[in-house]
């Protein structure tokens, strides 16, 4: 698994436990990153990401609402819809990161930590993403 991979897999981590627990995502980063338990110290790309999303969240939850046909953010599975936010930040926000490997991640964390259906689900949600980005941006 590649650092960025990994980065990604802990950010996801931050975001779901956050939520889970009903915390704030950035006071529950700065706590993992003094105290990052049983794992190691969160990478620097992890930080960037959850930063990043909670940055944007009512940005990036308009859109995977306007464009999730049949789904609201909240009927969605935690994990992708923590998933979703990651990925729709990379595409979106972050040009370091090409548009297919952000989606191609959230495919593959989705395939090993969520339902059947998820990796198709995502797919096809960021992949509209990607497609609508130029006049999202516009």
């Amino acid at each position: 698994m590649g650092a960025r991979t990994k980065a990604r897999k802990r950010a996801l981590d931050v975001l779901f436990e956050a939520e889970q627990r009903e915390l704030d995502p950035v006071s529950l980063l700065a706590q993992r990153i003094v105290e990052p338990g049983t794992e190691a110290a969160l990478p620097q790309y992890s930080v960037e990401l959850v930063e990043g999303v909670c940055e944007r969240l009512g940005r990036i939850d308009e859109l995977l609402a306007t464009h999730s046909h049949g789904w609201t953010i909240e009927r969605m599975p935690a994990v992708d819809r923590a998933l979703l936010r990651l990925g729709t930040w990379e595409i979106l926000f972050n040009d370091d990161v090409p548009d297919a490997v952000a989606v191609d991640e959230a495919v593959e964390l989705a395939r090993s930590l969520s339902t059947d259906e998820s990796p198709v689900f995502i797919n096809g949600l960021l992949g509209r993403i990607v497609d609508l980005k130029p006049t999202l941006l516009a």
